[in-house]
């Protein structure tokens, strides 16, 4: 059984990270073209590095020390797909589906690069999204309550955090920055588990906004996984603290 104190530092860990979603998401309609995949290629167009690129690149550097905790504390997307997991917290199917991801990815990525090349490379970098946008406010709107539309059809129908699994373009970018950090054997933010103080419970597989089989991971003791955001909900869960966050290289 865990002390009163235990489980209150467990729910103040677990509230600081939900309130941070909350804030995400009550300033996504200002933030939310900082994360557009399409302001990036708008911006190459005319050989300029916009807000989104320089977010996205922040977000790269930041995954080779830190992994994609950024999915798991302050994407607004990540939390408006946990908020509906009150209506529907089915796992999200796993397997090839995770790599249609990379495959929306891949492609955007050479068009931006073929764009810098067509406009003659860098010719500025503006942070603020409407360098020389020419599209009418209304036709924002429309675009961004498209998205969240789409984020929240696709978590509805297809599982908790569903976009994330699929979709979305910014995980690739952390995925290689982990990868990057594992290759070069760079200390990273990680979860680290013990299996003998494992119950078998199954809480932290069940609790896990990824639908990741965290327990099957620590039997294997093998808990690195491209798709876990670092959440710690697994962490604050377990019974038998046997999962924790630790710096480690790999």
């Amino acid at each position: 059984m865990k002390t009163r104190k235990e489980l209150s530092h467990i729910t103040k860990r677990q509230i600081i990270r939900k309130s941070l979603y909350v804030i995400s998401f009550l300033t996504f309609s200002l933030t939310a073209f900082y994360f557009s995949p399409f302001f990036i290629v708008l911006g190459a167009m005319e050989g300029i590095i916009g807000g989104s690129l320089i977010i996205f690149s922040v977000m790269f550097v930041l995954s080779i020390f830190f992994g994609r905790i950024i999915c798991g504390y302050a994407c607004p997307v990540g939390g408006v797909q946990e908020c509906l997991m009150l209506a529907n917290n089915e796992s999200a199917k796993g397997g090839w589906r995770n790599f249609i991801k990379y495959f929306i990815w891949t492609p955007w990525v050479i068009v931006i690069i073929m764009l810098f090349i067509y406009a003659g490379g860098v010719s500025d970098v503006v942070f603020n999204i409407h360098f020389s946008l020419s599209i009418e406010p209304n036709r924002l709107f429309i675009m961004y309550v498209a998205v969240l539309l789409f984020v929240v059809i696709t978590a509805m129908v297809m599982g908790k955090r569903a976009f994330c699994h699929y979709i979305c373009w910014m995980a690739p970018f952390m995925v290689i920055g982990s990868k990057i950090s594992d290759g070069l054997k760079l200390p990273k933010l990680r979860l680290m588990s013990n299996k003998e103080h494992c119950a078998g419970c199954s809480r932290c597989s069940n609790k896990c906004p990824m639908s990741l089989d965290v327990k099957e991971m620590i039997e294997n003791d093998h808990l690195k996984n491209v798709e876990c955001i670092l959440c710690g909900e697994c962490i604050d869960t377990c019974p038998k603290k046997a999962i924790s966050y630790s710096i480690k290289r790999s």
